[in-house]
């Protein structure tokens, strides 16, 4: 038997039932790169609690993972919907719509969230977007502050 054949235990939380149950094993999964494993156990979690924002975020995460970038910003557009301050949410949406190369649009997202948090790695995704959108033409080099 190969190391590939072992499976590891399936993941139990002792009292924990519905959504707070697959939304700690969909977590870990994610957290080690499953994620179609993670999305099998959030859509039955989803079907009993659609409007349930951290497996909604979850969904989305696997998504990412997954490069599903159309699924990806359908979620995340619905939930910075429901809360335009969910940091992560925000800088994730503007990721996807960069990743489909749809610049214009991610730009704004992005920008955002880099004035939301401060964050030093959100600043740069802004100004990744801003050159290669001058670089293509788009927008002027002056015209990106």
């Amino acid at each position: 038997m190969s190391s590939d054949d072992l499976v590891p235990p399936p993941l139990v939380f002792p009292g924990q039932t519905g959504a707070e149950s697959a939304y700690r094993v969909a977590h870990d999964l994610l957290v080690r790169r499953a994620p179609a494993e993670a999305l099998a156990v959030l859509e039955p979690a989803l079907a009993l609690d659609p409007t349930s924002s951290g497996l909604r975020t979850l969904r989305a995460w696997a998504y990412l993972l997954r490069a599903q970038l159309t699924k990806a910003e359908a979620e995340l557009a619905g939930l910075v919907e429901d809360k335009p301050d969910d940091l992560w949410a925000r800088h994730a949406l503007g990721r996807a719509l960069e990743r489909q190369s749809r610049l214009a649009d991610a730009l704004p997202h992005l920008r955002l969230a880099a004035a939301m948090s401060g964050d030093p790695e959100h600043e740069v995704a802004v100004l990744r977007v801003e050159r290669r959108l001058a670089e293509a033409g788009e927008r002027s080099f002056d015209d990106l502050t």
